[in-house]
């Protein structure tokens, strides 16, 4: 069973910086598809950044050139890192991933019912 876990969410002034980290038991072969997803207020659910099993990122155009998604070698933990945040990228930060290792150059806008595990998810507010 994979167990997501995120940290690092909190208050951050816009034009500032943040860095979400996910911490990952339970898989145990290859480097499953993984992605940050988040949730505002009154909104679905939606894809920030991915990744697939060769670490192919893929980001929502809401924050191309201001994201950075990443993980260890030893696929324990996921990263997310984000530059000049904005008020409407306030949000629950979710951490999720796909039961197996697929090879998608591109699916953070792809349905989310494939995603089987999720984290807690970790509320960022970014005030103006």
């Amino acid at each position: 069973q994979v167990q997501l876990a995120e940290s690092g969410g909190g208050s951050v002034q816009s034009g500032g910086s943040l860095k979400l980290t996910c911490a990952v038991s339970g898989v145990t072969y290859g480097r499953y598809c993984m992605g940050w997803f988040r949730q505002a207020p009154g909104k679905e659910r939606e894809g920030v950044a991915t990744l697939d099993a060769i670490d192919r990122a893929d980001y929502a155009e809401s924050v191309k050139g201001r994201a950075t998604i990443s993980r260890d070698q030893d696929s324990k933990f996921l990263y997310l890192e984000m530059n000049n945040v904005k008020p409407e990228d306030t949000a629950i930060y979710y951490c999720g991933s796909r039961p197996y290792a697929c090879y998608l150059e591109s699916w953070v806008d792809a349905p989310l019912r494939e995603v089987k595990y999720w984290g807690q998810g970790t509320q960022v507010t970014v005030s103006s």
